[in-house]
């Protein structure tokens, strides 16, 4: 099983890059880091830096979108990247959540996601294009294009992973039942454009809470995210359809406090990782044994105040307990 973790911009760019250094030290397969431009730190700049102080992790950014950077931007980003670490480097877009709402713009459409990726590609492959009537095309082109994942949660957005995307990172939890749904999803996407999924890479977000404290870990579904947003619909609702299928069913309105413990024990079992490392590691291996999950992305919970935490303790956990666990499989 291949583990990626998610890296904050929440050191000076150089620090965080020999933070991401240290990932690859640990035994993480790739580092996604965030693209939030009101952190005054650029993600594609951090992903360069950590790309020369690295020899094997894949990196990206996690997840960039095309509201705040146009697709020829975002073309001409990958390129750069593969540049420097060919072949370690993939493109994630998704809609945008904090970074768009920061700049008062809502999250990219379906339809909006759908033109940014097909964009993105023709350009990666040197064709020329149409902006605003002027014809144009990227200059200096890879070998091999860089490949273009949609990070997706609701439902129609994994559809259109399917469609459009070389790849997929799912917010959708780790229960079989909605593993499933979601894969169904893809194929659904994939039969409307007439393509296979053969070589199609799936990752799966993995919200996560390691602790000595099996119990406490297990107490996130009862905890808001911000004020106006339980943690359990961050970044959206969605995160209630897969539950739903999992055969969890809160009401849209629920609050956080009134969920009880052995409800919140439920939540966590199917939507993540949380406990204590070796509980952590029987999760994974029980996610790899139910659904042939073989690629998760470490997503550690926090608050909107505390999203910029280095997550140190997740990459001890993962470098003494875990990843020596799954290596033993």
């Amino acid at each position: 099983m291949k583990v990626d973790i998610r890296v904050p911009v929440g050191l000076p760019v150089r620090e965080t890059a020999d933070f991401i250094a240290g990932c690859e030290a640990a035994g993480f397969s790739g580092v996604g880091v965030h693209d939030h431009q009101h952190s005054g730190r650029d993600v594609f700049l951090t992903l360069a830096l950590a790309a020369e102080r690295s020899s094997r992790l894949t990196l990206y950014p996690a997840t960039t979108n095309p509201v705040t950077r146009h697709p020829m931007v975002l073309a001409s980003l990958a390129h750069s990247l593969e540049e420097i670490a060919p072949e370690r480097v993939r493109l994630t877009v998704g809609p945008g959540y904090l970074s768009v709402g920061n700049i008062g713009k809502p999250r990219a459409t379906v339809e909006a996601m759908r033109q940014a990726i097909l964009t993105i590609r023709r350009l990666l492959r040197g064709e020329r294009l149409e902006f605003n009537g002027v014809e144009t095309r990227l200059r200096n082109l890879s070998d091999r294009p860089t490949p273009i994942f949609m990070t997706a949660s609701g439902p129609r957005m994994v559809e259109l992973a399917g469609e459009v995307a070389d790849g997929a990172l799912l917010l959708v939890s780790l229960h079989p039942k909605a593993v499933e749904a979601a894969r169904l999803r893809l194929e659904a996407g994939a039969a409307r454009a007439g393509r296979s999924l053969d070589g199609f890479q799936t990752i799966f977000i993995t919200p996560t809470t390691v602790s000595d404290d099996g119990p406490a870990a297990r107490r996130f579904p009862q905890q808001w995210f911000r004020p106006d947003q339980p943690y359990l619909k961050y970044p959206s609702n969605s995160n209630l359809v897969w539950l739903r299928e999992a055969g969890i069913d809160l009401s849209d309105d629920f609050v956080p406090e009134n969920i009880s413990d052995s409800q919140a024990e439920a939540i966590c079992d199917a939507f993540g990782l949380f406990g204590t490392p070796d509980e952590c590691l029987a999760r994974l291996r029980r996610a790899k044994a139910e659904s042939g999950i073989d690629h998760v992305f470490i997503f550690p919970t926090h608050t909107q105040e505390g999203g910029y935490d280095m997550p140190r303790e997740d990459v001890d956990a993962f470098r003494d307990v875990i990843i020596p666990g799954l290596a033993a499989l």
